[in-house]
C-alpha cells in the first residue's frame, strides 16, 4: 500500500503503541514488518540506546554491482521538480545533495535494475548528463583491498593504507606511551552502540596558549577523513620543518579522528557508502549527525525520513554522539580558549565556512573568506589541486544543524572551518579515494591548516 504523510518515523511509534499480539507480522510498504520486542521506537538520553534485543553484527555486506554514477545538469525549472520527485519516490537512486534550482549540476547513484527506467527518464525530459562510472562495486573492492588488516600492530601504522577503528585507536594509544609529556589520550564517551570516541590532546607546555579542536568523520563513508586527522597528528608531533614545529607549539590540539565510530566500523563491515550513525528506528537505521546540532534544526537541506541519507533525527541534539561532541566543547571552549574549529570531510575541494543554513553573512565573514581564500591558494601552490573556499551556503547547498554552525554561533568559535577533501566535485570515486591518494590529500590539507592558523593569528584571533 501506498504510505501518506506522517512517514514511517511517526508511523512506527504508533504501531509500537498498540497492543497486538506478538509475534504478528505487519505488512508495511510491502515489508514483512514486527514491532521490535524490549526496544525504544527511539533511543533517548535516558535508556542511552540500550538496544540490547538489536544484533550489532551485520547479516550481509552491500554490494554496488552495475550502479552507475552520473553526473546531471538540470537547466529548466521542469527537470529541477523531475528530480525533487524522483528522489522523494526511489530508493534505488542515491542523490549526492538536493534539487534545488535550476542550472545547478547533480550526482547521483543509480542501482542496476533502475539504469534503463532513469536512463529514459533523462530523454524524455532533455536533461544533460554523463556517466562517471559503470559499475561502483569495481572502485569498493580495489578500496577494501587498500585496508590494513584488523590486526596491524601500531608500530606499521601509515598513510598508504586505510585503517579501521580499533587500529586508529590503537595507535593513539602508542603515541601516548611514547610522548607522555605531550599527547594525552581522550575519551568523550560511548557512542549509540557502546563505542568509545576517542582522540588526542597535543600540548607542548607553552603558557596561555589557544587552542584547535579538529572532528573528523562524522560521515562514516569519508574515510579520507580520519586518515588525514592522523596524518595531522603525527606531523605536529613528528615533523622536522621548523615551521610545523613552530605551528605544533603555538596552539594546544585536540583532534577526534572518528567522532561517528558506528558508522565508521559499519563502512567496512557492512556498507562502504554508509553516511549516518546506527540508531535504529523501526525498518530504518540512522541519524545524520551533521544535520542533528542545536541551530536552526531540520530547517533546510535535511530530512525528517528516517531512511533518508540526511535524516536530522527525532529532535536537535537527540543522538548521543551529537551530545559527546557539543558536551566535551561546552566544557572546554573557555578553559582551553578553543578559537580555531574544523571539521573534515570529503569530497569536493572545497574549504567553507559558517554558515550553512542561512545567506546571512557571519560578523567576520571578510576575514573567512580572505582566510580561505589563501588556504585554498596555498594547496594550489603545492600540489596544482584548485580548492574553492565560501560560505556553506554560497558554495555547496544549503543545509542545517551542522557542528562548525553551531560552534561558531553558540559558542562564539571565530574560526571555523569545513574541509571537503579530495576528489573534484565531478569525481568518477565520489567517497571511494584511492589509498594513493591518502598522503597528498592530507599533505595538501595540513598545509591549508597551517595557512588558516597562521593568517587568524595575524588577524588578532588568539590574542
Amino acid at each position: 500500500m501506498k504510505l501518506a504523510r506522517p512517514h514511517i518515523l511517526q508511523l512506527y511509534r504508533r504501531l509500537n503503541m498498540l497492543s497486538l499480539p506478538l509475534p504478528l507480522p505487519l505488512l508495511l510498504c510491502g515489508l514483512v514488518f514486527r514491532p521490535l520486542v524490549g526496544a525504544a521506537s527511539f533511543c533517548t538520553k535516558a535508556d542511552q540506546c540500550a538496544l540490547d534485543a538489536i544484533s550489532q553484527a551485520p547479516a550481509a555486506q552491500a554490494r554496488y554491482d552495475h550502479t552507475r554514477i552520473y553526473s546531471v545538469e538540470l537547466t529548466t525549472a521542469t527537470q529541477v521538480g523531475i528530480m525533487q520527485a524522483l528522489e522523494e519516490a526511489s530508493d534505488s537512486c542515491g542523490f549526492m545533495g538536493h534539487a534545488r534550482m535550476p542550472d545547478q549540476k547533480l550526482t547521483i547513484m543509480v542501482t542496476g535494475h533502475k539504469v534503463a527506467d532513469f536512463d529514459d527518464l533523462l530523454h524524455t525530459y532533455n536533461i544533460s548528463h554523463r556517466i562517471l562510472n559503470y559499475n561502483f562495486q569495481e572502485l569498493i573492492d580495489a578500496n577494501y583491498l587498500e585496508v590494513a588488516p584488523e590486526n596491524t600492530p601500531a608500530e606499521e601504522f601509515d598513510w598508504k593504507r586505510y585503517f579501521q577503528l580499533d587500529s586508529i585507536y590503537g595507535w593513539l594509544e602508542k603515541l601516548e606511551r611514547d610522548h607522555p609529556d605531550v599527547v594525552k589520550v581522550l575519551d568523550m564517551g560511548l557512542s549509540t552502540q557502546g563505542l568509545p570516541i576517542k582522540g588526542v590532546k597535543l600540548a607542548f607546555g607553552g603558557e596561555n596558549l589557544t587552542s584547535v579542536f579538529i572532528e573528523s568523520g562524522i560521515h562514516a563513508r569519508e574515510w579520507i577523513a580520519p586518515a588525514t586527522a592522523t596524518y595531522f597528528i603525527d606531523q605536529l608531533l613528528h615533523s622536522k620543518d621548523a615551521a610545523v614545529r613552530a605551528l605544533a607549539r603555538s596552539q594546544n590540539w585536540f583532534i577526534f579522528p572518528s567522532v561517528n565510530p558506528d558508522g565508521y566500523r559499519y563502512s567496512f563491515t557492512g556498507d562502504r557508502m554508509w553516511r549516518k550513525n546506527r540508531q535504529i528506528f523501526g525498518i530504518c537505521r540512522g541519524v545524520d549527525l551533521n544535520r542533528n546540532f542545536p541551530l536552526s534544526w531540520n530547517t533546510t537541506g535535511a530530512s525528517g525520513n528516517p531512511c533518508k541519507y540526511d535524516f536530522s533525527g527525532p529532535a536537535a541534539a537527540s543522538e548521543v554522539e551529537t551530545q559527546r561532541i557539543m558536551q566535551f566543547l561546552e566544557t572546554h571552549v573557555e578553559s582551553e580558549r578553543i578559537r580555531t574549529y574544523l571539521s573534515l570531510h570529503s569530497y569536493s575541494q572545497l574549504i567553507m565556512f559558517p554558515y550553512g543554513h542561512t545567506a546571512e553573512r557571519v560578523e567576520n565573514y571578510a576575514d573567512l573568506k580572505e582566510i580561505g581564500q589563501l588556504a585554498a591558494a596555498r594547496i594550489k601552490e603545492l600540489t596544482g589541486r584548485v580548492y574553492k573556499s565560501g560560505s556553506i551556503y554560497e558554495t555547496i547547498y544549503p543545509s542545517s544543524g551542522g557542528s562548525k554552525d553551531w560552534a561558531h554561533s553558540q559558542l562564539k568559535v571565530p574560526i571555523t572551518f569545513t574541509f571537503e577533501l579530495r576528489g573534484p566535485p565531478d569525481s568518477q570515486e565520489m567517497f571511494i579515494l584511492s589509498a594513493k591518494d591518502i598522503e597528498p590529500t592530507a599533505r595538501e590539507a595540513f598545509a591549508a591548516v597551517q595557512t588558516i592558523v597562521e593568517e587568524a593569528a595575524k588577524r588578532g584571533y588568539y590574542q
